[in-house]
């Protein structure tokens, strides 16, 4: 048997896929247990929206065989629940984040091994290993991309989620080493995802395609389609065509038997781009701003890493979904005491309120390529030359308790006495099967 220093990408990613669950790290198990909670949390609260019914409309349009769940409605196949669970879920762009590539992991991996769980007839712990899995290798062939992959406008959710969400798709379905290479040779002929969606429909879409994706990926490779041996690192393969820097040793460094990197995720405690995180927690941890209100700022200069730019920095949103990614409208909301955390907060009149228009002339956004991705750092100036220095880290460590608390919260805030009754059933997911997950989907509650 190879050794590490031996194995193609593609190799070590196929023997991750197929990894028994008992060398699966306890914390990142119970982390990724914490995303599907979340995940569902998400899901449920974005049934509503309008890019939901859209595709809820399309899979009852197109019918086919009932083999898994889909979030507010019926049951459709697999590949079709996968779509709606992914995009639904995204819709409110709430859902968790890994910065070491920039992707969303719950959104576009959780759909396909969920819907892969039901059709299979698998438990949900069964489920949540997939998905462990799943996320691991988004990670690891997003850190191959690399930062130039997602600068180019490539969305890592939709590109590197694609192979995640097909390992984990794969596992369930059964796939042997052989099937799982070919599997993740068609991925990559496949994935896809831009971040010029971004503030549309779109973006969520992208989420909804990564998780119909590994579907349909696994399936095939399960019934014998063939594709490039190596659809990853070969000749005009997927990383050579979409970054011209790639680091394949950034893969798998440190490798999964010395640390799970998806033990780095981190969840959103407000409805907006993540990227806009760190700054609404400087603002809100600066006690001396507490209650001030906006007429007493007189302008705010944030510092945040340059790829923020191109993603957050929307100087006059025109929808509430805009709002979402400027950093001159939240810091305004934030300042104000506007309930960030709260989606309802997001209307489209939001981006029309002249008191946070009027306050968005006052906020100057500068890149440093000294603040890290998870990092802001700003000055706060108030009357009489006053001065306010802020500045936050996403990074910082937050206890287990402190965290599942939090996200109880977001989900109660989300859906109330059902977020509550969805966060009671940790602890006994080792009891539940797909089936009872999925059950909770279709109810919408």
């Amino acid at each position: 048997m190879k050794d590490n220093t031996e194995m193609a990408l593609i190799e070590m990613l196929v023997d991750l896929a197929q990894r028994p669950a008992d060398r699966l790290p306890d914390r990142a198990r119970r982390l990724a247990e914490f995303s599907l909670l979340d995940w569902m949390a998400c899901g449920l609260a974005g049934i509503g929206e309008p890019l939901a019914g859209k595709l809820r409309a399309l899979v009852a349009e197109e019918g086919g065989r009932s083999a898994a769940s889909v979030m507010g409605g019926a049951r459709a196949p697999a590949r079709a629940a996968a779509l709606v669970n992914g995009s639904t879920s995204h819709a409110l762009d709430y859902d968790d984040t890994h910065f070491a590539h920039i992707g969303h992991l719950s959104v576009g991996i959780y759909p396909a091994a969920l819907a892969a769980g039901e059709e299979t007839g698998t438990t949900a712990a069964e489920v949540v290993a997939a998905f462990l899995v799943g996320a691991e290798t988004a990670i690891r062939v997003g850190r191959v991309l690399g930062a130039a992959h997602y600068n180019l406008g490539f969305h890592q959710t939709a590109t590197a989620g694609a192979f995640g969400a097909t390992v984990a798709a794969g596992r369930l379905y059964g796939l042997d080493a052989g099937e799982m290479q070919a599997a993740l040779g068609l991925c990559a002929t496949r994935a896809s995802g831009l971040k010029s969606q971004f503030g549309t429909m779109g973006k969520p879409y992208n989420a909804g395609i990564a998780a119909s994706n590994g579907i349909e990926c696994a399936k095939l490779a399960k019934l014998g389609m063939t594709s490039a041996d190596d659809g990853l690192m070969g000749l005009q393969g997927f990383v050579p065509t979409h970054t011209p820097e790639p680091d394949e040793a950034a893969g798998w460094s440190p490798s999964p038997d010395e640390r799970f990197l998806f033990e780095d995720n981190k969840y959103k405690l407000h409805a907006c781009c993540h990227g806009t995180h760190a700054m609404i927690e400087a603002l809100l941890g600066a006690g001396a701003l507490n209650g001030l209100g906006l007429d007493a700022v007189r302008g705010f200069m944030l510092r945040t890493n340059p790829r923020w730019l191109r993603v957050c920095d929307l100087k006059a949103p025109r929808t509430g979904l805009e709002v979402k990614f400027s950093y001159a409208w939240l810091a305004g909301m934030t300042l104000r005491g506007d309930r960030t955390g709260d989606d309802r907060a997001y209307t489209d009149a939001l981006a029309g309120d002249s008191e946070l228009a009027a306050f968005a002339q006052r906020v100057e956004v500068f890149g440093d390529s000294g603040v890290g991705d998870m990092q802001a750092e700003g000055r706060v100036m108030l009357g009489e030359g006053t001065v306010v220095e802020v500045a936050h880290d996403l990074d910082a460590p937050l206890d287990d308790d402190v965290l599942a608390a939090k996200l109880r919260a977001k989900a109660e805030t989300l859906l109330g006495a059902h977020g509550a009754a969805l966060w009671e059933r940790f602890g006994q997911i080792d009891g539940q099967s797909a089936a009872s997950l999925g059950d909770m989907l279709r109810r919408g509650a």
